[in-house]
């Protein structure tokens, strides 16, 4: 049974190497190529491959990015001009990397992980250590991506208001939208810079940029008055990361 196979690349030139590699390979049939993440995720709705090529570093949308949006378990192979940094997170979290430049031989040891590791393990699974692990130190988010059905919204990180917790989602609250997004607020807070966003409640992250006053509320709790009038509770411990953050700021 062949695997199915997208490769996802925004340099002709990779896709055209990849595409001659695998072309001596009778097991592998490619089934589409995208230059760019939003075709990619369109093209993985669309033909359900069991393996894609990625690319990391894509102008719109990023490799992880693309993850973030696809429905399905494919097989992930990121194709990658990364540092060694991240080398350690894509052989713990991903079945392989191609470090660019590659040859047939390390393609070839990546085709065997991926057949050995088919339909094993699920993307859903390992993103967050992806993100996690990936992210060289004191590198944050820039911008968070959320699919809305079959549209993506791409909400900048400087302006997101605050985030809330509701089951298993976060309400993104940005320019007086709210974007729902499948993730934990816990997973939001470590891609997010501290020194601009804090968590002062466990179902709270504010930006730092938002608040306009800190209020009294309880014994041991207090409110956040944002700019635009939005109460969000503070809670005891929130509020200690919340004066350490500011005096630090």
């Amino acid at each position: 049974m062949s695997i199915r196979a997208i490769l996802v690349d925004d340099e002709d030139l990779a896709r055209q190497i990849l595409r001659e590699y695998l072309s001596h390979e009778e097991d592998i049939e490619i089934v589409a190529e995208c230059n760019n993440g939003f075709d990619a995720v369109k093209a993985i709705a669309q033909s359900k491959p069991d393996v894609v090529f990625l690319d990391v570093q894509m102008p719109k949308l990023d490799g992880f990015e693309v993850l973030e949006l696809i429905d399905g378990d494919p097989a992930v192979v990121f194709v990658t001009a990364y540092d060694q940094y991240a080398m350690k997170a894509f052989d713990a979290a991903a079945v392989d990397y191609l470090l660019k430049p590659f040859d047939l031989t390390r393609l070839r040891a990546a085709l065997e992980k991926v057949k050995g590791r088919l339909g094993e393990k699920s993307h859903r699974l390992v993103l967050d250590e992806i993100r996690r692990t990936a992210r060289p130190p004191d590198q944050w988010a820039e911008r968070i991506v959320v699919k809305d059905g079959t549209r993506v919204h791409i909400v900048p990180v400087a302006q997101l208001d605050y985030a809330e917790a509701q089951d298993d989602y976060i309400a993104l609250h940005s320019a007086g939208k709210t974007h729902l997004k499948q993730q934990t607020i816990a997973s939001l807070e470590g891609s997010l810079d501290p020194a601009k966003f804090v968590r002062v409640h466990r179902s709270f992250l504010i930006n730092l940029e938002r608040i306009s006053k800190i209020e009294p509320y309880t014994k041991d709790s207090r409110l956040a008055i944002l700019t635009d009038g939005t109460q969000i509770p503070v809670s005891r411990a929130g509020y200690l990361r919340l004066k350490e953050a500011m005096e630090q700021g």
